[in-house]
């Protein structure tokens, strides 16, 4: 089966407060993004990888691949406004089916073991949403207040969300709505169910500065 990665990397990085995009901040003297291209090149061999990035940026993402990968198993493609439209504009890319994988390009500690348990189960579900138990206390917030909510019954949820590539397509033909917070409300609204797959504590989203210490402790184990 053929393998795409869309790696989703369109963000501008805020909350990190700084001008660089958090994608492209260097930890242990390489680039965040570089450690996402890493292991997902290194997960298959005929696996082919679609870098969404902002259109100021795509330079910047082009000076890493020619650094350290085959340029000839990447392609670069420019974000949209939304999630939604720069996964979108990833998609354009795929012409064959295949099993499409699509991961936040800052999520850089994900592993190769996880990437084949979301392929396994895409392949023979349809899809595979890498999703963890929450650890803390869950509240429910209601129009009456607060109440206590079972967490065994809350799950929080990563990427790889990954899609054989003829529910993935089509879902996204859809019209945009707010509520599409990943692909998997995506495929979810345009009628499909979706499974879950173990995910991986050490599968961070490198959003704040403590981000960066806790891989780079991560990376050091």
């Amino acid at each position: 089966m053929n393998k795409y990665a869309i790696i989703v990397a369109g963000g501008t990085g805020t909350r990190m407060g700084r001008s660089l995009p958090k994608q492209f901040i260097l930890l242990k003297d390489k680039p965040v993004l570089y450690y996402t291209l890493k292991t997902f090149l290194e997960s298959y061999t005929d696996l082919q990888i679609i870098l969404v990035l902002p259109v100021e940026f795509t330079d910047m993402g082009q000076e890493i691949i020619d650094a350290y990968f085959d340029k000839e198993r990447i392609k670069i493609t420019a974000g949209g406004d939304t999630r939604f439209q720069s996964v979108k504009n990833g998609l354009a890319l795929v012409d064959d089916e295949a099993i499409i994988f699509v991961h936040d390009g800052v999520r850089c500690l994900l592993s190769k073991e996880l990437i084949h348990r979301c392929y396994a189960q895409a392949v023979e579900t349809g899809t595979a949403i890498p999703a963890i138990i929450s650890k803390d206390s869950i509240r429910l917030v209601t129009e009456e207040g607060n109440e206590a909510y079972d967490r065994n019954n809350v799950m929080l949820i990563q990427t790889p969300q990954t899609f054989h590539s003829k529910i993935l397509l089509p879902a996204f033909q859809i019209d945009y709505k707010d509520k599409f917070t990943d692909e998997a409300t995506v495929v979810e609204a345009y009628g499909m169910k979706v499974s879950l797959v173990e995910g991986e504590e050490n599968n961070i989203k490198i959003t704040r500065p403590i981000d960066l210490l806790i891989a780079e402790s991560i990376i050091n184990v």
